[in-house]
């Protein structure tokens, strides 16, 4: 009887403990990331030389995984400029300021689709 007792609270334990480390809201995102327009840019490790026209700033920032609106970034603060890149479309790659050099990113498709 004291066993299967034993067993009893140790499986409990078992179940609660995963289930706290299992919903934790630390984001697990495979990428950085920024959304602008509605679409998702990943992050390339590619700088562009020239920046075309601003089109935005990075309105919300978080690293905890969820679905924001507006243009999101789990990267880049609030504040952060998106521009254009000359001869480049928006829907295929935009470019972010970063410490004076402008970083591409590769439209990924429409954010929250998969």
């Amino acid at each position: 009887m004291k066993i299967s007792s034993s067993i009893r609270c140790f499986a409990i334990f078992s179940i609660l403990l995963s289930g706290l480390y299992g919903c934790s809201s630390n984001a697990d995102w495979n990428s950085a990331f920024v959304v602008w327009n509605g679409d998702m840019y990943e992050i390339s490790n590619e700088y562009v030389e020239e920046a075309d026209e601003e089109i935005g700033k990075v309105t919300k920032y978080s690293d905890k995984e969820g679905t924001y609106s507006g243009n999101f970034s789990n990267k880049y603060r609030k504040g952060t400029r998106l521009y254009s890149i000359k001869d480049i479309k928006t829907d295929e790659a935009i470019a972010i300021e970063e410490d004076g050099k402008y970083r591409k990113a590769i439209n990924n498709g429409t954010y929250g689709k998969k």
